[in-house]
């Protein structure tokens, strides 16, 4: 295969869209977080509780996503500078090295992702479950 000092810079796009996407839902669970908590803090209800270790979960999955994201990342510009010097084989290996990286990353969104919609699909069977009781009434 070969491999030039442009092979490792297609991906720069890729992953700094991912990092930009990654960073929204680390926002958007901060504020939920936030909520929540100030939410428990004055109902000390149970079902927030347990969404707000289910957010703990999530928040720790998008860390590690970013972490082998922007590790990917370092290993493709580093990959360059290896081209650069010269060193074709080291940098082929470097190349995958990264790739496998943001393969990681994209795996755990993929976790993160799951873990999401079970959380909301227990929200509507919640809501389901509520107005069933309701129409019992």
């Amino acid at each position: 295969m070969e491999i030039t000092l442009t092979t490792p810079a297609l991906l720069f796009p890729a992953i700094s869209l991912l990092l930009l996407a990654y960073t929204n839902r680390f926002m958007a669970l901060a504020n939920l977080i936030r909520s929540l908590k100030q939410r428990y803090a004055t109902t000390h209800n149970q079902m927030i509780y347990g969404q707000i270790e289910n957010l703990r979960v999530r928040l720790m999955l998008i860390r590690n996503m970013q972490a082998f994201g922007i590790s990917s990342i370092f290993g493709c510009v580093f990959c360059m500078f290896i081209l650069f010097a010269g060193y074709i084989t080291a940098g082929k290996y470097l190349f995958g090295m990264s790739l496998i990286l943001l393969m990681i990353s994209l795996a755990l969104a993929l976790r993160e992702i799951q873990i999401s919609v079970n959380a909301l699909r227990l929200e509507l069977d919640d809501l389901e479950g509520t107005s069933e009781m309701e129409a019992r009434k």
